[in-house]
């Protein structure tokens, strides 16, 4: 059996690459995608925003290139200098492309129990706290 860290390298590469070929119509990527989400959960979305939530998956010039592409793009405008908000046309474009991810989701878990994605999620997030989080008492190791 191939290690956690081989699945969760190969699975994040399957999941943009048909992410990008998904969203290819709507002149998205996945990372521009994400960067759309988080200006909608956020009414007071600002550059540091998209880069705080979603540094974990891009550094700072991917996600400055993501925010570029969506405001060429007529997706959001800039209401003040380093602001963003969806335009009325991007939330029209990103409700239909919602409609696309959602059978994505259900295309990539297809075979996977409900209980199964809860005990896989649940996992990830303890491993990645193991690593992220200090334990009191213990030293930091490499």
């Amino acid at each position: 059996m191939k290690p956690i860290g081989y699945w969760l390298n190969r699975t994040d590469q399957a999941l943009t690459a048909s992410m990008d070929a998904l969203l290819a119509d709507f002149g998205l990527t996945r990372l521009a995608w994400q960067v759309l989400n988080v200006v909608e959960d956020d009414p007071r979305a600002t550059d540091t925003t998209v880069l705080t939530t979603l540094a974990a998956g891009a550094d700072a010039e991917q996600l400055a290139s993501a925010v570029a592409s969506v405001l060429a793009g007529g997706w959001v405008t800039r209401p003040r200098p380093g602001h963003l908000a969806l335009t009325d046309d991007g939330r029209a474009r990103l409700a239909e492309a919602a409609l696309r991810v959602d059978a994505f989701r259900e295309l990539s878990a297809r075979g996977i129990t409900r209980e199964e994605y809860v005990t896989a999620v649940t996992v990830l997030e303890r491993m990645t706290r193991n690593l992220t989080e200090p334990r009191a008492g213990s030293a930091a190791r490499p």
